[in-house]
C-alpha cells in the first residue's frame, strides 16, 4: 500500500439543502400510532388516521362543514365575548389569554352556535372548541349555549350539541364561570319538558364541567371513537385512589361497554347517522 495514495481524478462538490426546499407542512404525525400522514389525505379522511383510526381535533367551523348542508349555517350571537369580572391577573391576563385564542382561531369564543340543516332538515348547533382556552365554559359559553337551548325549544327544532372541551368550568371568571353549569343543566330540563329532542356528541377530549352538565345530558348521547370522556382525568384519579385504572379507562369504548353513551359513531358517518336518527324520531 502506497504511503501517500493518489488523489482521485474526480472532485467531490457538497451542495448545502436550502431550508424550504420540501414543505415542513407536508405531513401529520399521528398521536396515537405516531404512523407519518400526507395531510392532504388527512383531509380527505375526516381529519381521522387511515392506520389507527384516532380521530384528529376539528376546529369548531370545520365542524359547521362537515357537519350541516353547505350554506345552511345562520350563526347566532356571533359578536359575544366574555368580560374579565375579576380583573384576573396571573403569568398573563385573562384579557390576554382571550385575544391570544382569537387571534388563534379566528373565534371569538370557545363555542359557535346557530340554524341549519342536516340533509334539509332543520336543527340547533353548538359546537365547543378545545382551541380556545381548552374549549372552557365562562359565562359566555354558557349563555350561547342557553340561547341555543331555547331557541331549540321556541321553534321545536332538534337540538345538537358537540363537545369537544377539556378545560372544564373557566375559573378566570370565578363563580360566574361555574354558575353555567346550573343554567345549562336548567335550561334542558325544560327542553325536556318542552319535549324536544337533544343530541349530544362527545369528542376527544369531553372533560370536567363540560362532561357533568350539558354534554350528558342528552336524549342520545354518541361519542367518537377513541375519545377521552369523563370527569378528571385518569392520572389524577390513580393519584388519589392509589390504583391503577383498567385498560381504556374513560375512552368511548370502555364507556360504551359501561352504559354511559348510546353509540359510538366514526367521523365520516356521524351526519348521515344523525339524518337517520332525525328521521326515527
Amino acid at each position: 500500500m502506497p504511503l501517500f495514495p493518489k488523489k482521485p481524478k474526480y472532485t467531490i462538490v457538497r451542495v448545502a439543502k436550502k431550508r424550504g426546499d420540501i414543505p415542513s407542512n407536508l405531513w401529520t404525525k399521528c398521536e396515537d400510532c405516531k404512523e407519518l400522514i400526507y395531510n392532504k389525505k388527512l383531509e380527505e379522511n375526516f381529519r381521522v388516521c387511515p392506520k389507527c383510526n384516532f380521530h384528529f381535533n376539528v376546529g369548531a367551523y370545520e365542524r359547521v362543514k362537515l357537519m350541516l348542508d353547505e350554506g345552511s349555517f345562520k350563526e347566532m350571537d356571533a359578536d359575544m365575548e366574555s368580560l374579565d369580572p375579576l380583573s384576573f391577573e396571573g403569568p398573563k391576563t385573562y384579557k390576554e389569554k382571550i385575544k391570544k385564542d382569537q387571534e388563534l382561531t379566528n373565534l371569538k369564543e370557545a363555542v359557535i352556535t346557530g340554524e341549519g340543516a342536516i340533509y334539509g332538515k332543520r336543527i340547533v348547533l353548538g359546537v365547543t372548541d378545545s382551541r380556545f382556552i381548552m374549549g372552557s365554559m365562562g359565562s359566555v359559553v354558557g349563555e350561547k349555549l342557553t340561547r341555543a337551548i331555547e331557541r331549540s325549544i321556541e321553534i321545536k327544532n332538534p337540538l345538537v350539541i358537540i363537545s369537544g372541551s377539556g378545560g372544564g368550568a373557566r375559573m378566570y371568571e370565578g363563580m360566574y364561570s361555574l354558575m353555567q353549569m346550573a343554567k345549562t343543566s336548567v335550561a334542558l330540563s325544560r327542553h325536556n319538558k318542552a319535549g324536544c329532542f337533544f343530541i349530544s356528541i362527545l369528542t376527544n377530549p369531553t372533560m370536567a364541567g363540560i362532561m357533568a352538565s350539558f354534554a350528558s345530558l342528552g336524549d342520545l348521547i354518541i361519542a367518537e371513537p377513541k375519545a377521552l370522556i369523563g370527569f378528571t382525568g385518569p392520572r389524577v384519579i390513580e393519584q388519589t385512589i392509589r390504583q391503577r385504572l383498567p385498560p381504556g379507562f374513560q375512552k368511548s369504548e370502555f364507556l360504551l361497554e359501561h352504559g354511559l353513551i348510546d353509540m359510538i359513531v366514526h367521523r365520516k358517518n356521524l351526519k348521515e347517522t344523525i339524518s337517520k336518527i332525525l328521521n326515527y324520531f
